[in-house]
């Protein structure tokens, strides 16, 4: 039991990864937080297929003419073009936050929820007056 752990290691990782970036997204009611877990989680997908195309005594796919085992360099390429689009994600999700917290003074999903429209424009309101909150 313990040789299969550590033989497959990288595996039980991604696995206890994207059990806590699921937990913080659906346990905690902060946007941030759950930007966060959403990162967590985008992470151990992307040791996931990192870890799917190690060959064991694979090398890198340079063509020598001798007979060789290669590693799939395909999902490391395909991970850095993800990488890319999950700083763009978070980039806009961070900027989505910044502009709830102006228009509703708050970033927690259970106050936002208990928000009626009424009170929202209320809020506008006092704030083009310049009125304090």
């Amino acid at each position: 039991m313990l040789e299969l752990f550590l033989d497959k290691y990288n595996y039980w990782i991604v696995i206890v990864l994207m059990m806590i970036g699921l937990y913080i997204v659906i346990a905690r009611g902060n946007l941030v937080k759950k930007l966060v877990g959403l990162n967590v989680f985008q992470t151990s997908v992307f040791m996931f297929y990192i870890s799917l195309a190690k060959a064991e005594g694979g090398t890198a796919p340079i063509l020598t003419g001798k007979p060789e085992l290669f590693s799939n360099p395909l999902p490391h390429v395909l991970i850095l073009t993800a990488i890319v689009v999950g700083i763009a994600t978070t980039a806009l999700g961070l900027a989505l936050v910044v502009r709830i917290q102006e228009s509703y003074n708050t970033i927690e999903e259970d106050e936002l929820d208990g928000m009626d429209q009424s009170d929202v424009d209320k809020e506008r309101v006092r704030r083009r007056a310049g009125e304090p909150t």
